[in-house]
């Protein structure tokens, strides 16, 4: 086990609300009829479409679960998170990085304040949304246990179309300010550190986070944070219901030729077994199923931060996973990074890449 060095992350005593559930993703994307296609072919279902926005959703009863707003150019803005009472909402409202008490007009209405984490990522906050009716979807193959065979005289034939997907179940963002990201986020939506990967010098490479549902087990991470040069999307990851849908989804994506990002694999740090892909603008997008529940009860793990550590089984992570492009953008903003963030050093990102890739 090794040792976190820094105040952050940690488990903040008493945060301004508890977000109870991730509600949806926000991107920009600058041809939204191929967007579509792409996350038709991942699983999701859309649910709204016209010129200026497209809507999709799972089959669980969230009513949304991603948006895509045209724009000139493509990029992440940020994520929702549902709260509980309309006096959460009041009270981030009176936080100075948020706007007012406003109605949302995305499916499932309700009310939401839109926030700004210190990396300049949009954060709404949404109370009052409409469940859906649930969709169709297909059970969890039965596993024919050695000594308990749960199938005899019968096949297994999973259908070859994009998988299910149930839910959006965790976002991963780089940022350059991670001290104070990490404590904006357990300080304002009370989330707790589930495991952290540290570097020798014990600072934090990555911080695997969950929501505070009490008693109620929560998925390992809903918010991970992994130190950078600059704020960046990583990747969402998105739920199906077994091993073969992840499997199927990699078959069915891959005849679409669609880009293969990673896997398949099973985690170390929330048990998943997973698979990566890229959309059109090289965004990845996880299936997952397996993971793990921690209730509030479960202590903070503190791990070595290595890249064999990543998975159990299957492909290692490979390094293009995390290597960043060489562009003038990002060069301007590995500068910036240097020069404004207390987390960002050159000791540290050499490190970073050693460690990583």
């Amino acid at each position: 086990m090794a040792t976190l060095t820094t105040p952050q992350p940690s488990r903040h005593p008493h945060p301004t609300v508890r977000a109870s559930a991730l509600a949806y993703l926000i991107f920009e994307r600058p041809d939204l009829g191929l967007a579509a296609r792409y996350l038709d072919d991942f699983g999701l279902v859309e649910v709204a479409r016209d010129d200026a926005c497209l809507v999709l959703r799972g089959t669980g009863s969230a009513p949304l679960c991603y948006v895509v707003r045209h724009g000139p150019r493509a990029r992440f803005v940020g994520f929702a998170l549902n709260v509980a009472e309309p006096a959460d909402l009041e009270r981030l409202a009176a936080l100075s990085c948020a706007t007012a008490i406003a109605p949302t007009s995305l499916p499932g209405g309700g009310e939401l304040v839109a926030l700004k984490d210190p990396s300049g990522f949009v954060v709404h906050a949404v109370h009052g949304q409409t469940a859906s009716a649930a969709l169709p979807r297909r059970a969890a193959l039965a596993l024919n246990d050695p000594d308990h065979p749960a199938r005899v005289d019968a096949t297994q034939r999973p259908p070859r179309r994009p998988p299910e997907v149930l839910k959006l179940g965790h976002v991963a963002l780089e940022v350059a300010d991670y001290q104070a990201t990490c404590a904006w986020y357990t300080a304002h939506f009370g989330f707790i550190p589930s495991d952290l990967q540290v570097l020798p010098d014990g600072s934090p490479a990555v911080a695997f986070m969950r929501l505070d549902l009490g008693d109620e087990p929560a998925d390992h991470h809903t918010l991970a944070l992994v130190q950078g040069f600059a704020p960046r999307f990583n990747h969402a990851a998105f739920e199906v219901v077994d091993a073969d849908a992840v499997g199927m989804g990699q078959r069915v994506l891959r005849d679409a030729g669609w880009r293969h990002a990673w896997g398949m694999g099973r985690h170390v740090l929330g048990s998943q077994i997973f698979d990566y892909w890229e959309d059109p603008w090289g965004d990845k997008h996880e299936h997952y199923c397996d993971g793990d529940r921690f209730t509030t009860a479960v202590p903070t793990g503190v791990h070595p931060a290595a890249r064999e550590d990543m998975a159990q089984w299957g492909q290692p992570m490979p390094a293009s996973f995390t290597r960043p492009k060489l562009t003038l953008a990002n060069l301007a903003a590995l500068w910036r990074g240097l020069r404004r963030s207390p987390d960002v050093t050159p000791g540290k990102l050499f490190t970073l890449m050693k460690t990583f890739g």
